[in-house]
């Protein structure tokens, strides 16, 4: 198998607590994986882990066979929605992502109106960014993780604050993404997205990970 993130033996601790028990597992190139639980199982903190923001008590985690933490701080070519994403409240969605993609100089204006338009919103809205529902803001995170062409999507609930059509337009989304090859971690703890869009599935609870579909 050609894992394109491997967690091995990774623990996480907080002080006392234990988030994250000795977690293995490959998540393989090309496929949609999904992890599921509740609340506090774990699942945020593991994606944290795996992009560089959370240093693991134990264990190691390689992205592209590079190891997060000592061979890079932050994995490369990897497009992240964790929590709610942060942007400027007093500019519009198109600002917020000109500012952003500034930072890195790989792409330019038409590349951020196609993303916008892709994940459903209006590029030419002047709307500020805090007067947009949880939904809206939800689409820009997404739009802001892939404009830079990622292969490597870590996604933590995308379909947070979407009505019933907002989450169909992004699951087909994530379908289109997965047919260009890209690979994507999934976490939600809505079952049909998960039926829907996973080829692998397995669950988090109290920090343990346990397989659920292969």
């Amino acid at each position: 198998m050609d894992a394109v993130i491997d967690v091995q033996h990774v623990s996480k601790s907080f002080g006392e607590e234990e988030v994250l028990h000795d977690v293995c597992r490959g998540f393989e190139v090309g496929k949609i994986h999904g992890i599921v639980g509740n609340n506090g199982s774990g699942k945020t903190v593991l994606m944290k882990c795996i992009c560089g923001f959370l240093k693991p008590t134990s264990g190691k985690i390689f992205v592209n066979h590079k190891e997060v933490g000592r061979d890079m701080d932050f994995p490369e070519n990897l497009g992240i929605i964790i929590e709610t994403p942060g942007f400027l409240p007093n500019l519009s969605g198109m600002k917020n992502l000109q500012l952003l993609a500034s930072l890195q100089k790989k792409i330019g204006h038409e590349t951020i109106r196609e993303m916008i338009e892709r994940v459903g919103l209006d590029p030419d809205m002047k709307k500020p960014v805090g007067k947009y529902s949880l939904g809206m803001r939800q689409r820009l995170g997404l739009a802001q993780a892939l404009m830079e062409d990622p292969q490597i999507l870590i996604l933590d609930e995308p379909f947070n604050g979407l009505d019933k059509h907002g989450a169909a337009h992004i699951r087909n989304l994530i379908k289109s993404l997965k047919g260009e090859g890209k690979t994507i971690l999934l976490a939600s703890h809505n079952q049909v997205d998960i039926d829907e869009l996973c080829d692998t599935v397995c669950e988090m609870d109290g920090g343990i990970m346990t397989m659920v579909r292969e």
